[in-house]
């Protein structure tokens, strides 16, 4: 463990990419490598020294796609982090942690309701803590909702930066379908960073059956290894042959039409057109992805199936020891789904994952 450094080494998102409807013109976003001061730390706070940050879908939303941050640019990126606590809270100095991704207020209605992972006042790194983000050799951060790393064995820090993200926000998901043992669960986009994490969370809590949409093959395969028990390539597929495929899987297995849990992963408008057709009598159909489309419904089939639409974002802290322990046990399998890079590699893997979803969910490591 170092000591406190004199500053904090970082890559900013100095301008988002900005596209003008007028003049069709697109002007690229801007990383660069800054050094930015080391905050006086209030009462409760920790500096953690990154030892790996994920790349999320939400980053490159934010880089390439017009989300706009909170904290406006310039500002650093990066909200799936792990590392070793090197000042501030004594009883913390020392100890390896995984930050949230989101933290509440714990003051508020909703964090008192057990809401707080849509906490109206939370704070999320790489969006609305100031300019400080992942993509950092430190970031400062409350101590109150870290969670301790112990017993991780022959997992490296770096990779637990996934749990933060990626493979906590399945959870949280979980928790909203009210997921039990024996349920039928649908995962489309099963392959993807977030994706493949449902489908083993969903599993590891006691699915009786797991079936994964998604367009690559390649990947589809891997996700019968890692939670799915069956699988359907939507790649050049209308809807209404997912659906009969889907229904023929179900006729085939004893498998019934009603009941479905259906997480919705992708965030694309074909994905959420797909989870809508398959949205059938007392069924929930999960958003855990987000996107900018419009996808239309008609809204009365819900009160005719008696059906749900649910939200969901984020995960409670509370709930990562939960999946950090069912990693660490080996319930939940992140090393075969993480890729490790150099921090300085940022610019051209953020333009590599934006074109094509990478295998692997990729984890920068600090190399300032």
């Amino acid at each position: 463990m170092a000591g406190i450094p004199d500053k904090i080494q970082t890559w900013q998102m100095v301008q988002p990419t900005v596209y003008n409807r007028e003049t069709k013109e697109t002007i690229p976003g801007k990383l660069e490598k800054k050094e930015i001061p080391v905050p006086e730390l209030k009462a409760g706070e920790v500096l953690v020294e990154v030892a790996g940050c994920g790349v999320c879908h939400t980053d490159l939303g934010y880089f390439y796609d017009g989300v706009p941050t909170v904290s406006k640019p310039p500002l650093t990126l990066g909200h799936e982090i792990s590392g070793t606590v090197v000042a501030g809270d004594p009883k913390w100095i020392g100890k390896e942690v995984i930050v949230p991704a989101v933290m509440p207020c714990r003051q508020c209605i909703l964090c008192k309701t057990r809401r707080g992972n849509r906490c109206l006042d939370q704070k999320m790194p790489g969006n609305s803590i100031g300019i400080y983000g992942g993509f950092s050799s430190h970031i400062p951060v409350p101590g109150i909702d870290l969670c301790e790393v112990k017993g991780r064995g022959n997992i490296p820090l770096s990779h637990l930066a996934v749990v933060a993200d990626a493979a906590t926000t399945p959870y949280q998901a979980a928790k909203r379908a009210d997921l039990q043992p024996g349920d039928n669960v649908v995962v489309i986009g099963i392959t993807g960073g977030v994706g493949q994490y449902v489908g083993q969370t969903a599993k590891a809590l006691g699915a009786k059956t797991v079936i994964g949409i998604a367009r690559n093959q390649e990947k589809l395969d891997r996700a019968l290894k890692f939670g799915a028990d069956f699988v359907i390539n939507s790649k050049d597929k209308d809807i209404k042959a997912v659906s009969t495929e889907f229904k023929d899987i179900c006729k085939k297995n004893g498998l019934p039409n009603f009941g479905w849990k259906i997480f919705e992963v992708t965030g694309a408008k074909g994905g959420q057109e797909i989870a809508l057709s398959l949205l059938g009598f007392i069924g929930k159909l999960i958003v855990v992805g987000f996107g900018m489309a419009k996808t239309e419904y008609a809204i009365g089939r819900l009160m005719a199936f008696d059906a749900e639409i649910i939200g969901t974002w984020g995960c409670l802290p509370e709930y990562y020891p939960i999946v950090l322990d069912m990693v660490l046990k080996g319930k939940i399998n992140i090393e075969s789904f993480v890729e490790v890079r150099p921090m300085s590699s940022i610019a051209s893997t953020f333009a590599e994952a934006h074109k094509v979803p990478p295998m692997k969910r990729i984890v920068l490591t600090p190399d300032f």
